[in-house]
């Protein structure tokens, strides 16, 4: 089969240690992936350099495939070092590169560490806005966030809230929700999804008493939504759409800004949840934690959440008939 390709991430993080874990949960079930990575790093676990991805599912059984890619300097576990961006950065480009080429079914990247990345001269916000630029479909990319009880899309991201919620418009909304509508249908078999959108404020606005956003700017997008045949519902208010008796009543939650959306399915499942990115031309997913830089090298991180990742891109790339 294919192979999956993972990044390095912030080699000071727990990127290593995860990624070796998750090699030896999956070694005899799949899915099958390789690591782009400086294979001289002590792993605590067997590996073998290969020079293709397609020399991966030879060795995937007894050690973890590595494509070696040299760091400049050697890895402090805790202490990033921007000496390290070119090649976490080269790998994520690399990774992208394999998957769009066809010789790998999906990406998926283990967690970056931004300041360390911004001090070497990277101009994007995060993963998902550098995805967006290597591997984008004309529209904007769209983080989703997915758990077996909850799948969460936040409409803006990686900004300063004020400066969220001044950017919300109708079609903002609408054009994340098209994306989400057709990513359900395409790569998670849902026929027809049901679509939960947030309100802004309080019991969403309480008709006007508490803000006017659900009225000049919510409702709007979703009546435009529902007469082009998506099943979009609300605006729902935030504290209680996300309870276990309403979680059931939609496949997705239309959130409008970044901690709207983390902050429920991270309480819900910290350990299994899963960041994809919608709107690419491949697949890519991730662990939905960040590097852990406080407890990496001492071989207490968990790698549940990053074999989640890999389990749902071998899910999506047999969907689209890529594996």
């Amino acid at each position: 089969m294919k192979p999956l390709i993972l990044t390095m991430g912030e080699p000071a993080g727990i990127g290593a240690e995860i990624t070796a874990g998750a090699w030896r949960a999956l070694r005899g079930s799949g899915p099958c992936f390789a690591l782009i990575d400086d294979a001289r790093r002590d792993f605590g676990a067997p590996v073998a350099r290969i020079s293709a991805p397609e020399e991966a599912s030879v060795v995937f059984p007894q050690a973890l495939p590595i494509l070696h890619r040299p760091l400049a300097v050697p890895v402090l576990p805790g202490k990033p070092n921007p000496a390290h961006a070119g090649a976490v950065i080269g790998a994520i480009e690399e990774a992208v590169a394999l998957a769009k080429s066809g010789r790998a079914s999906g990406v998926v990247t283990n967690p970056i560490q931004k300041a360390s990345l911004t001090a070497a001269g990277f101009q994007h916000p995060g993963h998902t806005e550098f995805l967006g630029a290597l591997a984008g479909t004309g529209v904007p990319p769209v983080m989703m966030l997915a758990c077996p009880e909850l799948r969460v899309v936040p409409v803006t991201v990686h900004e300063a809230l004020a400066k969220a919620i001044a950017r919300l418009t109708p079609a903002l909304i609408m054009e994340t929700t098209r994306i989400v509508a057709a990513a359900l249908k395409r790569d998670f078999g849902i026929a027809a999804p049901r679509l939960a959108v947030a309100g802004l404020n309080p019991h969403a606005g309480e008709a006007g008493t508490m803000g006017r956003e659900e009225i000049d700017i919510i409702a709007p997008a979703i009546t435009a939504l529902r007469a082009e045949g998506i099943d979009a519902r609300g605006p729902m208010p935030p504290d209680t759409m996300f309870t276990a008796l309403a979680r059931p009543g939609y496949d997705a939650a239309i959130c409008l800004y970044h901690d709207q959306a983390l902050i429920p399915i991270k309480t819900i499942d910290m350990a299994g949840g899963v960041n994809v990115t919608l709107g690419l031309s491949i697949i890519r997913t991730s662990p939905d934690h960040g590097t852990a830089l406080d407890i990496a090298g001492k071989g207490l991180a968990d790698p549940a959440s990053l074999m989640a990742a890999i389990r749902l891109a071998g899910q999506l790339a047999e969907k689209r008939g890529l594996a």
